[in-house]
């Protein structure tokens, strides 16, 4: 039996792979939400509104960091929404590194890792 496999690496792999999941749709609704402003959509409409609500609680930790940028008239270059994207990315990426943290290594793997972080 491989020395790297465990019966948590599955477990590990599955949680990697929602934490993925969900920062791919969230980062989707963010870059739909950041194009829909920067063209100036009609916020009235149905699917503008739709999206501006939802993900408005993504981006409301992050409003007042940055002013809006109006272009022309209507449209404008939301800085809020590209940070809340950067920072859910590195969110998710400190979350998938807890939980390979987690996982089971052998002696001479942990050996080699260790002499390669000396380096």
């Amino acid at each position: 039996m491989d020395s790297s496999i465990s019966p948590r690496t599955k477990p590990l792999y599955r949680g990697t792979q929602i934490v993925w999941y969900i920062l791919g749709i969230i980062e989707t609704l963010l870059l739909i939400r950041f194009a829909l402003k920067l063209l100036g959509a009609n916020a009235s409409a149905g699917f503008t509104s739709l999206i501006y609500s939802v993900t408005y609680p993504f981006t409301a930790p992050f409003m007042g960091v940055f002013k809006t940028s109006r272009i022309v008239e209507g449209s404008t270059f939301e800085w809020t929404t590209l940070l809340a994207m950067l920072v859910y990315w590195l969110l998710a990426i400190a979350i998938i590194k807890l939980f390979l943290m987690g996982r089971s290594v052998s002696t001479p793997e942990a050996a080699t890792k260790m002499d390669e972080q000396e380096k």
